[in-house]
């Protein structure tokens, strides 16, 4: 299992610095990923403390328990939604914590696995659903959306120019066959957006924002982000901090917006006025760091 590509963690040296880690504390991993934010923390808290890492991937939890098995003990590994944390930690008897850590990104594990669907640059099934459980995959959304529907998907949650031309050529194509690869749906993309515009507007592939759209959607990722923040925000203890890394706008306004709001109800200080990101030799090292923002905020 180990032997899979291991997602780097983002921002690692900030995170570890932020949370104020000491040995006793109890801390959770509220998307764990392969374990890379965990490792580090636990080295951090032991002897005496206790880690909950949480993640929507069966498959990573179980790279994470071979990973961390020297900790043994001190680690709970949680299938589950960060949406439900209060359930999750009620059920460990868990009602306060000394901080919590959000990596909301896809891990890179995920995208080399040509069969989650993540990656318009494998060919792979249309899925990109991070809890291989759930109902709903990025094919149902794809072939069963109308083409507004689709239009506002793309637009909403990817920021997409060509959202209109890209839904209309997708709708029209799938009257022939069903869009089921990632390679079919970027084709698709390209397809869409004017030849003159696919070098001059993107400096990334032109399937990105689609793919990020899709993704959003199937997942419920920003739909679920306040509520968890406010969740994990309300079991920290007094002077306990809350860190959380984003990778595209839409996430860090969320993120923005629900630190103003809990400030202003007097819940929290905002640590970081501005979002940190990436130092020069991360992004050197880690080319997929250069989007992210970093924001903390700490219980009053």
């Amino acid at each position: 299992m180990l032997e899979a590509p291991l997602h780097t963690p983002v921002m690692l040296a900030e995170v570890i610095d932020y949370l104020k880690l000491a040995p006793g504390q109890t801390i959770v991993d509220a998307t764990m990923g392969t374990g890379g934010h965990s490792l580090e923390i636990l080295k951090r808290i032991t002897p005496g403390g206790r880690l909950i890492g949480i993640d929507r991937d069966e498959d990573s939890l179980k790279i994470c328990r071979q990973r961390l098995s020297e900790f043994k003990g001190a680690c709970e590994f949680v299938h589950a939604n960060f949406s439900d944390l209060d359930q999750v930690l009620a059920g460990l008897g868990i009602d306060s914590i000394d901080g919590i850590v959000f990596d909301l990104g896809i891990s890179t594990y995920q995208l080399k696995d040509p069969q989650r669907g993540f990656s318009f640059q494998e060919e792979g099934p249309l899925d990109m659903r991070l809890d291989k459980s759930s109902y709903i995959s990025a094919y149902d959304l794809v072939n069963n959306l109308n083409e507004n529907e689709i239009s506002h998907l793309l637009w909403s949650f990817g920021q997409e120019r060509w959202h209109n031309r890209i839904a209309h050529l997708l709708v029209e194509e799938r009257k022939a066959a069903p869009i089921a690869t990632t390679r079919q749906l970027a084709d698709l993309v390209v397809r869409a957006i004017p030849h003159r515009y696919r070098r001059s507007y993107y400096r990334i592939h032109p399937a990105t924002r689609t793919f990020q759209a899709v993704r959003i959607a199937v997942n419920r990722e920003l739909e679920i982000l306040e509520s968890a923040i406010k969740k994990a925000v309300a079991i920290l203890k007094k002077q306990a901090r809350i860190c959380v890394i984003s990778f595209h706008s839409l996430e860090d306004r969320v993120i923005k917006h629900t630190f103003r709001a809990l400030k202003a109800d007097g819940t929290i200080d905002i640590i970081t006025t501005k979002p940190l990101t990436p130092m020069a030799s991360e992004i050197e090292k880690n080319p997929s760091s250069r989007s992210s923002k970093f924001r903390v905020a700490q219980r009053i």
